[in-house]
This record gives structure tokens, C-alpha cells and sequence, in this order.
């Protein structure tokens, strides 16, 4: 198990809880750009949120996850085909999918033999679809604040794979041409105990505690509340998506 898998499985519950939900007019363009609506496979589900919505697009809906604790701790998973295994190693069909997707997973196993596997498992003209998202804003004041526990704080305790969301899933290199969906982002109002819990999933956050046995939100939960104001009033917090898309066995009109 790799470490990513452990510190997300340690995280399970968190995850649940504070990790935001998707836009919906994502998931109907997703549906409205496969081949069909038979089958479609979320990759790196962790608790199911991007594998729910696809339950009213399509007839059957798959998710796996490497992490058995965060498939475990999932809330809701009622009609969808859930199970653990790697990425790379998937235990489908060839040619069995309309639509694969990954949501804020692919940095982690964006690898050659990955992308083989997405070609193997996708019907022609099937979908993939990647995507992520990372830093959140919310305004002036506390995207400073954010911005300097991001990159100071927390810098040197982020998986090696961090640097691609930052990069906006830019510096992958698939092996198809790009499509590139309409600009979509996550959009929710917040109060501050919630903006708290969903820190407290970052993977930097829990590597830091591991490292020094502190933790890091302590410190900077006074300057948060200080430009919150209202702990318990609800604030816009907003996420804009990047993409990793396109169709890895195109047919040639």
C-alpha cells in the first residue's frame, strides 16, 4: 500500500465529511459526451462523490478505489459496483466503458501503464475525463492567509504528485488529444468550522503532524478567525476545475 493510500484510508472519515461535492451540469456534460450511457468508472473514487451523481446518467456505475477504509467510510454507495484495486491493474473487460473519470486523483498514478489501461478499457470514442482542483478562494484577506499556510507551512510536507494540480493537470502528458470541457467549479457557502475539517484532509497537513507531531491548523486557526469574523456565518468559497480530457480510441469518420 502506497503511502498516499494510507494517509487518505487514516483520513477516511474526514474525507466524508469536508471534501466538497461537484457541480451537476459537470456530470451531464460528461453524460452527454460518451458513447453511450451503459457503463461508466470512477478511478480513484475515494468516498463516491463524483460516483454518485453518474448513478442519473447511467445504467451501471463502477468505482474503485486503492484504499479499502475510504470505500468503507463512504456514506452512500447504494447501486453502484464498488472495489478496491490499482489503477493500473484493473479487473474489467476490454472495451467495457463509456466513461472513465478521475476526480483530484490523477497526479497520483498518471503513468504510462495507467493511460494503457484507460485505452484497453474504453469502448471507441469513449470518454476520459480527469480533473482537480487547488487552491479554494474566498476573499483577499483569507486567500493570503490560505495562500502563505499553502505554500510556507505546508510546502515542504506535499506529495511529489501536488505539483501537478498546482499546475492545473498541464504538465501531463496523455497519450490522445485533449478536449477541453466548459469552464466548471465548485461553488458552496461554508462556515469556518467547516473550512477547518476540510484542511484537515489536505495530505500535506497530515504529513506535517506525522513529521513533527504538531498540528499545523492550531497555529493557524487565530488569523482565521480573526478574518472570519463570525466563526459560524457562512462565507462563498469557490474552486474552479482543471481538466484532463479527451478520447483515447477515437474512430476516424
Amino acid at each position: 500500500m502506497s503511502e498516499i493510500t494510507r494517509l487518505f484510508g487514516a483520513r477516511a472519515d474526514a474525507y466524508v465529511n469536508f471534501r466538497p461535492q461537484y457541480p451537476d451540469a459537470l456530470f451531464r456534460w460528461l453524460a452527454s459526451n460518451s458513447p453511450s450511457s451503459e457503463r461508466a468508472l470512477d478511478i480513484g473514487c475515494g468516498n463516491g462523490q463524483a460516483s454518485r451523481p453518474l448513478l442519473q446518467h447511467f445504467s451501471q456505475v463502477l468505482a474503485c478505489d486503492g484504499s479499502p477504509e475510504q470505500l468503507h467510510a463512504a456514506k452512500d454507495l447504494q447501486g453502484i459496483d464498488c472495489f478496491a484495486a490499482d489503477a493500473e491493474a484493473l479487473p474489467l473487460a476490454d472495451g467495457s466503458l463509456d466513461l472513465i473519470i478521475v476526480a483530484q486523483a490523477l497526479h497520483w498514478f498518471a503513468t504510462p501503464a495507467f493511460f494503457a489501461e484507460v485505452r484497453r478499457l474504453l469502448k471507441p470514442n469513449g470518454l476520459f475525463c480527469a480533473w482537480c482542483y487547488s487552491l479554494l478562494r474566498i476573499d483577499s484577506e483569507l486567500d493570503a492567509l490560505l495562500d502563505d499556510f499553502y505554500s510556507n507551512t505546508l510546502g515542504p510536507y506535499w506529495p511529489a504528485g501536488r505539483a501537478s494540480v498546482d499546475a492545473g493537470y498541464r504538465d501531463i502528458q496523455a497519450p490522445f488529444p485533449r478536449l477541453q470541457p466548459p469552464p466548471f467549479a465548485i461553488q458552496l457557502h461554508w462556515d469556518l468550522p467547516q473550512l477547518l475539517g476540510y484542511l484537515g484532509t489536505w495530505s500535506a497537513v497530515q504529513r506535517l503532524q506525522q513529521a513533527s507531531g504538531r498540528d499545523p491548523l492550531l497555529a493557524l486557526e487565530p488569523a482565521l478567525l480573526e478574518a472570519w469574523g463570525d466563526p459560524h456565518q457562512e462565507r462563498f468559497v469557490s474552486w474552479p476545475l482543471h481538466f484532463l480530457a479527451g478520447l483515447p480510441n477515437p474512430t476516424h469518420q
